[in-house]
């Protein structure tokens, strides 16, 4: 039984050739379903997202080619150009590889936790169509351990790592709770849609966009039941916000001191917080003169990230022994059950071999057979029968002088070794 991992990421395709290899919903039960008819592959799991496919196998006796090969024909793919693009692990390093995947080390931002939820699905998903048995049962559940003590025993999710995420860091950090607080977010662009999604999770009292395009604006805030206002009423609407985060692609400052001296003035000298992560300035540096107003720019923001990437390096490190030291103890459980079935087989063959003699026995002993006799004639045959396979493995090693096995043996048999 060998386990394969063969992949396909943003390290190593272009995007254009990463959704083509993706699977749809109702493509990966297809998928996972044709995996399990297939002798060659014995347990499959299928890992698609938007910036990796993997495909997971037990191989009986397939190669990673034929999982390369199905990936191509699947997808209707050259097999030429994919295995350009493809990466596959075997062994130790497959294990050793899904682990670091559910763990956010092989993740475009670094310790992500998003990863390891999309694992967790993919693994019912291949349950559910019957591509789990025993061995991926407990390589999968031994996974999830290893990525839940990776979380609790290291810092590698604990820092923010993307300018969204550290910009609802920063006013967490200085409102404590954001339940009490009424957000606007000026923009309605990727970024301003992370840290929507960011903020959201924190449940303020209210969020509203900005921006010039009002069905934008509308089709963001639909998602996070925000508000939504144009540009235009910026100066009348801004005494409201608490927490004002901007990112838009304009070429010159929306926000100017003045506008913000009139909102603070409005609110009763009430604290503000600008953060302002558009490139050039949403937001005028001058902002940051006026008392009771406090601005951080994509500068501020990109320093916290750096030292908090720095300190998520650290936690891989931490996290590759981790993962190293369980790799090696699924492995160590893998060739328990080359053992258990080694035992097995050779229970069954010794078994097989007194049953046959006994039943012998027996009708020697019905047929009038002097029962003494019977009985020397059994302990004989038995004896020789078992001690057949192992006499001839002592005289085959002793001719060829392998002093070592001939000591193994000596060992195994329990043989007085005085």
């Amino acid at each position: 039984m060998t386990i394969v991992a063969l992949g396909i990421n943003h390290k190593t395709a272009s995007v254009d050739l990463r959704e083509k290899v993706a699977f749809s919903a109702e493509q990966l039960d297809r998928a996972l379903q044709q995996l399990t008819m297939q002798d060659e592959f014995a347990e499959s799991v299928i890992v698609s997202t938007c910036n990796r496919t993997e495909i997971y196998c037990s191989l009986e006796s397939g190669t990673p080619e034929q999982v390369l090969q199905w990936l191509a024909e699947f997808h209707c793919l050259d097999i030429e150009e994919l295995a350009d693009n493809v990466y596959s692990y075997d062994h130790n390093d497959a294990i050793a590889h899904l682990m670091k995947v559910a763990c956010g080390l092989d993740s475009l931002v670094l310790g992500e936790p998003q990863i390891l939820g999309q694992i967790k699905q993919a693994y019912a998903s291949a349950k559910k169509n019957g591509g789990v048995g025993v061995l991926f049962e407990r390589l999968f559940q031994r996974t999830f351990s290893v990525a839940k003590q990776v979380r609790t025993e290291t810092n590698i999710g604990a820092s923010a790592v993307s300018v969204a995420y550290a910009a609802v860091n920063l006013a967490k950090h200085i409102y404590g709770q954001l339940n009490n607080t009424s957000v606007l977010l000026i923009g309605a662009g990727e970024t301003i849609e992370l840290v929507a999604r960011h903020i959201h999770q924190h449940s303020p009292k209210s969020m509203t966009v900005a921006n010039r395009t009002l069905d934008r604006a509308r089709n963001l805030a639909d998602e996070f039941a925000a508000g939504v206002i144009s540009l235009a009423q910026l100066p009348e609407q801004l005494a409201n916000a608490d927490i004002v985060i901007s990112s838009t692609a304009s070429t010159l400052p929306i926000i100017g001191k003045g506008v913000v001296e009139q909102a603070l003035r409005t609110r009763k000298n009430k604290p503000m917080l600008f953060i302002d992560i558009a490139v050039p300035r949403d937001i005028e540096s001058q902002v940051a003169e006026l008392d009771d107003a406090y601005l951080y720019s994509v500068d501020d923001l990109q320093a916290i990230v750096s030292e908090n990437m720095a300190t998520r390096e650290l936690a891989a490190q931490q996290a590759q022994s981790i993962i190293a030291a369980k790799v090696e103890e699924f492995a160590s459980w893998l060739k328990s059950l080359d053992s258990l079935d080694m035992i097995r087989d050779y229970r069954n063959e010794v078994t097989q071999t007194k049953e046959q003699l006994l039943e012998r026995a027996l009708s020697q002993l019905a047929s009038g057979k002097e029962p003494d006799k019977v009985m020397v004639e059994l302990a004989n045959k038995l004896t020789n029968r078992l001690m057949h396979a192992p006499t001839k493995a002592i005289k085959d090693a002793a001719e060829k002088g392998e002093l070592g096995q001939l000591a193994q043996m000596k060992k195994m048999l329990g043989i007085n070794q005085e």
